[in-house]
């Protein structure tokens, strides 16, 4: 079993920059791919990046290459998303979930555990 804690989210100007976290427990994490969805009002859960189980490979949704690094240090059990050049589009509930499989993997039907989100708000 594993779960999931995300923090980092809150209010920031178009164009500047948030560092989202999300904290594991769980002996099995460092085996696991993760990933960063996000769901604004009235829309779907999107896929915005997932990394494999040692970092070695990543994954990015199309509206946030070059924006977005999704990280993970496995000895802190703790996966990162550090967004840059941030769009009042980008606001949403940004969640964290881990997979029962070591590669990237990118659907929500592929996570098994999911964090509670948290809130990103762009002003403009």
């Amino acid at each position: 079993q594993v779960q999931l804690v995300e923090s980092g989210g809150g209010l920031v100007q178009a164009g500047g920059s948030l560092r989202l976290s999300c904290a594991a427990s769980g002996h099995t994490f460092s085996t696991r791919a993760a990933g960063w969805f996000r769901q604004a009002p009235g829309k779907e859960r999107e896929f915005v990046a997932a990394i494999n189980y040692n970092g070695g490979s990543t994954h990015y949704a199309d509206f946030v290459k070059g924006r977005f690094t999704i990280s993970r240090d496995n000895a802190k059990n703790t996966i990162y998303l550090q967004m840059n050049s941030l769009e009042p589009e980008d606001a949403a509930v940004y969640y964290c979930a881990a997979a029962d499989f070591s590669w990237v993997v990118i659907r929500t039907t592929e996570f098994d555990f999911w964090g509670r989100g948290t809130q990103v708000t762009v002003s403009s």
